[in-house]
């Protein structure tokens, strides 16, 4: 079987509840506190920018499953908790804070289970305090097997030497540094994995780890760099799908797509057929995530 780095088909959660998350501002550098909002006025706003992100997506031939989300899960529209694999089976990884933990819904986890194989459980590692947050966590080169993995307090060391030992991943394990001098909480901030190229910010990532990660990146693919000022605008937090007549598409917000300079668009469009992007400014400033972020692959 041919090994694919993207599918054609994409999994989102339509928010119930969406607000600043206060479980995740100790490592979330990304989200904008608002004391003084009103609630109802935001979600209303995010539900209309995943209505309208979810529409552009499906409008380039891209087929999305989408569930509504539950009360009292504020990050649910970030379907982060799990992952599935080419061979038809699924795994549930473990998530640091609590109302994040509560997003694994068994009616999500049934329906999933309609197409794919629970293989991997981790729920049970957050009582031990140990936690590895799926796709966001790491970021997989799908084809050549390899994970890119961003220390965290997400993320734990050993848990993710573990994962990549039983599933046959090569593991290329980093340490980062955002703008507030604290590691970056999610390895789909800082860079994203397609079929041919990779985006990547090198520059937030520390010295001792620099050369090996570009290394790496640079043996299957054409590197695109992203700056520092780029990953305030969400320009790592993108992904790629695919269509039936399988042409290549990639996915991000409006904010990113408008960050990026005139050579990183030409780079971009000797991969891709097109860049899909749609505003979601609600979900980027009380979120602290961005498109990949509210995607999760289907294969």
């Amino acid at each position: 079987m041919q090994k694919l780095q993207s599918p054609t088909h994409l999994f989102m959660i339509e928010p119930e509840e969406f607000c600043n998350n206060l479980q995740t501002l100790d490592s979330n550098d990304y989200q904008v506190l608002d004391k003084d909002v009103n609630k109802d006025d935001i979600l209303k706003k995010a539900k209309l920018e995943f209505v309208n992100f979810k529409n552009m997506i499906e409008s380039n031939g891209i087929k999305v499953t989408y569930m509504h989300g539950s009360l009292g899960c504020p990050d649910h529209i970030f379907p982060n908790w799990f992952a599935t694999f080419q061979d038809k089976t699924m795994q549930i990884f473990s998530m640091k804070a609590l109302n994040r933990r509560a997003e694994k819904k068994p009616e999500m986890i049934k329906k999933l289970q309609t197409e794919y194989k629970l293989t991997e459980d981790m729920t049970h590692y957050e009582e031990k305090g140990v936690f590895l947050e799926s796709t966001s966590s790491m970021v997989f080169d799908r084809v050549n097997m390899i994970a890119y993995i961003g220390k965290s307090v997400r993320t734990n060391t050993n848990l993710a030497k573990e994962w990549c030992s039983k599933n046959g991943f090569e593991l290329i394990l980093f340490e980062t540094t955002n703008h507030k001098n604290n590691s970056i909480y999610h390895t789909d901030v800082l860079m994203f994995v397609g079929t041919e190229m990779i985006g990547l910010c090198i520059d937030v990532i520390n010295e001792d780890y620099k050369d090996m990660v570009y290394s790496k990146a640079t043996n299957h693919h054409e590197v695109m760099l992203i700056t520092k000022e780029q990953i305030l605008d969400f320009c790592g937090n993108a992904l790629e799908a695919r269509n039936d007549n399988n042409e290549k598409f990639l996915i991000m917000s409006t904010r990113a797509h408008n960050s990026l300079s005139t050579d990183q668009h030409k780079c971009i469009s000797r991969f891709y057929k097109k860049i899909i992007h749609s505003d979601i400014p609600t979900i980027e400033r009380y979120g602290g995530g961005s498109a990949r972020c509210m995607l999760s692959e289907l294969f």
